[in-house]
């Protein structure tokens, strides 16, 4: 669990009144859905996470940067301190009680990842109806509804973070679950990587016992697929009988994909964001699958470094 360091910060308090969330409200929203919410007057609070806000965004919506919500670059996906999350969502408004809506640009379905992260760390802080925009802001724009630029200067809340593990889980229990083989461990990268023939932050391989499920599966037209669809996925995998079902990648990023249909839309029970990844169990040296031998991991180590001088 994360704990907060002792610093002192300045809110402005706001009145917390309870928030109902609005008719129709589901974890993944259209553009028309979001728009006849906020059309009806619905009190929802947008969050645009990617892209060029300024250039182009939802009216009323609020930018918080994805860096604000990853760590440093040797391992992104680690949990930053609690304070450090608190702090970012008093800047941008963010209440327990008030519905919010994630949204990302909207250029690729990895883009959405971005949106998905920055929703499960809102939930596990606390934050209660929550949603994604599917399509994110490209999709809202294409369906020509309406837009504004420039800068937006958010209104302070008064929100504290309360760190929830129920959505998350650590190395040192990861490492007991490939022990004890006592759940499904979802590999949520493409194939190359689950095969140990592609790598970037973490060592060529995957988590022994893990099975491939990319997160690009659970993508039709661009779009994330809905909990229907969600659901025939995960009963495919065998994936609902399972105690817990525990989705990774290199760094958190494409496993919050994996991890928002499964837990949010399939609603497969006890689904764990594994936030760390590959970036923090490789480095510990811990014994991989499809991991090449010395001399393979040589040879494409060197190809890369001379293909990226050409």
């Amino acid at each position: 669990m994360l704990r907060k360091t002792a610093l002192t910060l300045t809110l402005t308090a706001l009145p917390t009144l309870a928030t109902a969330a609005p008719e129709g409200w589901q974890p993944l929203l259209s553009p028309s859905d979001l728009s006849a919410m906020l059309e009806r007057g619905e009190d929802i609070h947008i969050i645009r996470v990617t892209g060029d806000f300024e250039a182009g965004h939802i009216p009323g919506a609020v930018f918080s940067p994805y860096d604000a919500w990853r760590a440093g670059p040797t391992n992104p996906g680690a949990l930053k301190p609690e304070l450090e999350y608190e702090a970012e969502a008093v800047r941008i408004g963010v209440r327990e009680d008030r519905p919010t809506v994630i949204v990302h640009n909207g250029d690729s379905p990895s883009d959405m990842g971005a949106a998905a992260r920055v929703y499960w760390t809102l939930k596990s802080l606390g934050v209660q109806d929550l949603a994604l925009l599917n399509g994110g802001y490209q999709a809202w724009a294409a369906a020509d509804l309406p837009t504004a630029t420039g800068e937006v200067t958010p209104t302070e809340s008064d929100f504290y973070a309360e760190w929830r593990d129920d959505w998350y889980i650590p190395t040192d229990e990861v490492v007991e679950l490939v022990e004890s083989g006592d759940a499904r461990l979802l590999d949520s990268r493409p194939e190359g990587f689950f095969e140990g023939i592609a790598w970037s932050i973490a060592r060529p391989g995957t988590i022994r016992s893990a099975e491939n499920l990319q997160y690009t599966q659970f993508f039709e037209d661009g779009l994330l697929v809905g909990p229907e669809r969600a659901r025939e996925i995960a009963v495919a995998q065998g994936l609902q009988d399972s105690a817990t079902t525990v989705s990774f990648c290199n760094t958190g990023h494409w496993a919050a994909l994996n991890w928002f249909a499964l837990s949010e839309l399939a609603k497969v029970p006890n689904t764990r964001l594994y936030a760390e990844s590959m970036a923090e169990y490789s480095i510990h040296g811990h014994a991989l699958d499809n991991e090449p031998g010395r001399v393979a991991y040589l040879w494409h180590a060197t190809k890369r470094w001379v293909d990226g001088l050409f």
